[in-house]
Order: C-alpha cells, then sequence, then structure tokens
C-alpha cells in the first residue's frame, strides 16, 4: 500500500503545465525539462497526484474540478507566502496577467528574478524553477500567477483568481 506523504509545491505546477499544454502531446521527461525539475520529480509527483486524486491513474489527465477545489480551498493554507520587500523580477498574483489589467493600481508583486523585468514586492515562487519555466511559457504563467493570487491575495484578488482558474479548468 502507498502512503501519502503530501503534496509538495512542484506538484501543482506539474499539474498546471499539463492543463496548459491542453491536447498536445507531452512525456514526462519533457514536463521535468520544461519545469527545470528531475524526471524522478516528476514520476513521485505523479504518484502522489494519482493518491490525491488530483489525476487519473494513467497519469494523462488532471482532475480539473478536483484540481480547482484544491487551488481554491487548500492551496493557501498548504503553501502560503507573505509578500516581502521590493526586487526585481517575473510578474505574479494579481501583476500578471490575466489580472494585471483588474488591479492596476494595486502593489506590485514578483518573483525575485534577475531575469526579470519588473520591480515589486518578493513572493516565493511555488517551487524554484517557477519564474524560469513561466517565462517560456505564457499559458504556464497565467496559471502559476493566478495560483499565487489565491496563495497571497485579498478577498477581491482571490474571487477573480478563482473565476479565470475556472475558464481554464473546465
Amino acid at each position: 500500500m502507498n502512503e501519502h506523504k503530501g503534496m509538495r509545491p512542484q506538484d501543482i505546477a506539474i499539474l498546471l503545465k499539463i492543463v496548459a499544454l491542453g491536447d498536445r502531446p507531452w512525456t514526462g521527461a519533457e514536463l521535468a525539462h520544461a519545469l527545470h525539475l528531475s524526471p524522478a520529480e516528476v514520476s513521485n509527483s505523479f504518484k502522489r497526484s494519482v493518491l490525491a486524486g488530483l489525476i487519473d491513474g494513467t497519469k494523462r489527465r488532471v482532475a480539473r474540478t478536483a484540481l480547482l477545489e484544491f487551488l481554491k480551498h487548500g492551496l493557501p493554507y498548504v503553501f502560503p507566502t507573505q509578500p516581502g520587500g521590493v526586487v526585481r523580477g517575473v510578474p505574479t498574483a494579481h501583476s500578471a496577467p490575466p489580472l494585471r489589467a483588474r488591479f492596476a493600481g494595486a502593489d506590485a508583486y514578483v518573483w525575485p528574478s534577475a531575469m526579470g523585468s519588473d520591480q515589486g514586492q518578493a513572493v516565493a515562487p511555488l517551487y524554484p524553477g517557477a519564474p524560469v519555466a513561466a517565462m517560456a511559457d505564457p499559458a504556464l504563467h497565467e496559471l502559476l500567477a493566478l495560483a499565487d493570487a489565491l496563495r497571497v491575495g485579498r478577498t477581491r484578488e482571490r474571487t477573480e483568481a478563482t473565476k479565470e482558474l475556472a475558464k481554464r479548468l473546465k
């Protein structure tokens, strides 16, 4: 019997990357490369996600309704973060598309990164490779930013992020 040792932050990124890929074919090795993870991390993530009911037993189809529920109700508690000092980085949460236009006057949030061009309060990414992976894949960037809006946002930002995630996960 497999023992579930809890979800890890990269598990969310892997599931969101699969969603971002849509119907395009992929392999675990390709996911690992795109997300700057090892193939073993991706394989172990699949096992945790199957046990959690977030991906099917074939490890090919994300349980989108379950993922949305986990993101909405669990993510802020399981992987919380608080904004830090002002740094240069990659926009996230309400400072990145698709929420940027709706929250133009709000304090900017960024993942610290020398490759980023924006300034804002530092928000720890879900896992270390997230900023680089997001910069290479705009659809993944949006999904990770929406997840961060759930992690650090106030009620209004969380509500809008939930609506946007629901559109993308249906």
